[in-house]
């Protein structure tokens, strides 16, 4: 076989090779790759002897387990989970491997996927935030996530509850491409209400990733570690409303020090989940009212590559806004005037302002279509929300 060949069509040896180390107790993606580049490859790394491992100063537990063999085999045995689950495996010397992953100080030495591999490769911009975002937070996430999308950008986020499902749920919506990176095996969904999601990410071209093998349940300390991939993967990363202390500020630190964009949606000072952002801006970060913020930051191949793509029929609204205007039939109309998108509304308080104008049955009629054609949403308590 050429090497043009063996290089388009990695083998399953240099897959189980790559993956043998990511098995390996004790060793890690920086020690694996320095073991590589000492020995010259990762199928060298697994022929070499005890002597030889110790010799290079990886703990003991882990030089036992390659030379005996016993990493090979726990790879044999997760590529054929991964296989069973539906996962593709993703090693270093793959062509598939993201090349801006590579450029990270510890890129993990295998990717699990579900879905489309190839978007990996394609730039994307990291959205993320609280668990608990505003109305004015979520709504924000989902319509700069559409608008992204719309520009030809794949949104990358983390699935979690809040503004990353915001995020991923505004890209779906613009049908555009969307990739969800887990802190768990892309096997195992979490938070398990986000199952459905999951599922229409995959449905529409995007993907579920991970460098967890399958299996892995959530744990905390999981999550920083995901983190560095979700920043690094990305062209930048833009910030939706974040406490002090958030594993939003880790994904922000790692841009930084991965040398990607970070930008932030200035929020309510009053606001404990504005205090990451306005901190973000006050250091330096890129203030973001708009998806023309974001486009005009990024660097010059990327929006040079995605130029051509902008005539694109699919696009949605050519600016981001909590407000458009859009025609509506009189009752929906004097809902819309009197609802927030930053402020949720009780439906005593609804009936109560339009008291003379509308009666309630018309009132709860127009609801119910405002938010069919999703202009609004239901919170609880029967509090109302603008969508946008």
């Amino acid at each position: 076989m050429s090497q043009a060949a063996a290089i388009s069509s990695p083998s399953a040896g240099n897959q189980i090779d790559w993956l043998a180390l990511s098995m390996t107790p004790g060793l890690g993606p920086t020690r694996a790759r320095r073991l590589v580049e000492f020995f010259g490859s990762a199928a060298a790394v697994l022929k070499a002897t005890l002597t030889e491992l110790e010799a290079t100063g990886v703990l003991a537990v882990s030089a036992q387990s390659l030379a005996t063999g016993k990493s090979a085999e726990l790879a044999r045995e997760e590529l054929a989970k991964a296989a069973e689950g539906g996962a593709a495996i993703i090693v270093q010397d793959d062509p598939r491997y993201p090349a801006r992953l590579k450029e990270i100080y510890d890129p993990p030495l295998a990717l699990y996927v579900r879905g489309n591999v190839d978007i990996l490769s394609q730039p994307g911009i990291a959205v993320v935030g609280t668990r608990h975002p505003s109305p004015y937070g979520s709504g924000m996430a989902e319509r700069l996530a559409a608008d992204l999308t719309a520009q030809g950008l794949v949104i990358l986020s983390g699935m979690a509850r809040g503004v990353d499902t915001a995020a991923h749920r505004g890209a779906l919506a613009a049908k555009g491409k969307t990739a969800a990176f887990f802190g768990t095996g892309v096997d195992v969904i979490y938070p398990k209400e986000n199952s459905r999601l999951s599922q229409q990410i995959l449905a529409t071209g995007g993907a579920l990733v991970s460098e967890f093998p399958m299996g892995t349940f959530a744990a905390p300390q999981n999550f920083p570690i995901r983190n560095r991939i979700l920043s690094g993967i990305s062209c930048g990363v833009l910030v939706v409303e974040a406490a002090e202390y958030s594993g939003t500020r880790i994904t922000a630190r790692c841009a930084l020090e991965q040398n990607r964009e970070v930008f932030a949606v200035p929020g309510n000072v009053t606001s404990k989940n504005s205090w990451g952002p306005n901190t973000l801006i006050k250091q330096g970060a890129k203030l973001v009212a708009t998806w023309e913020d974001v486009w005009e930051d990024l660097p010059a191949d990327v929006t040079l590559a995605l130029t051509p793509a902008k005539g694109n029929e699919s696009f949605t609204p050519s600016h981001a806004s909590l407000f458009p205007e859009e025609p509506l039939p009189p009752h929906e109309k004097q809902i819309m005037r009197f609802l927030k998108a930053d402020q949720a509304t009780h439906i005593d308080e609804l009936v109560q302002h339009l008291e003379g104008k509308l009666s309630s049955s018309e009132i709860f009629a127009a609801l119910f279509e405002l938010e069919l054609n999703g202009k609004i949403r239901q919170m609880p308590g029967k509090n109302f929300v603008r969508s946008f």
